[in-house]
């Protein structure tokens, strides 16, 4: 295994689906919700990376992905952690 391999692997809650990392997330109500994918655009920004994002009531689901490569890369685990660190 290498080492983007066993960083992937470390991401408690995160799953690999295809070429893209899928988090789902359940909050309090749409606003609760919509204030998280808030936050999650800022640091998104900061890193010129940005994920998909749907929101459907409370509920917001992430995928990560790298287009230029058609996969998961460092950036992707980076905006991962950075997304777990604000739960």
């Amino acid at each position: 295994m290498n080492d983007l391999e066993s960083e992937i692997e470390s991401l408690k809650y995160w799953k690999r689906v295809d070429n893209k990392l899928q988090r789902g997330l359940k909050f309090k109500d749409f606003v609760e919700a919509f204030g998280f994918v808030a936050k999650v655009a800022l640091i998104s920004e900061k890193m010129n990376h940005h994920p998909d994002l749907r929101i459907v009531y409370n509920n917001v689901d992430i995928e990560l992905t790298t287009h230029d490569i058609n996969g998961i890369s460092k950036n992707d685990i980076t905006l991962a952690r950075k997304i777990d660190e604000l739960m």
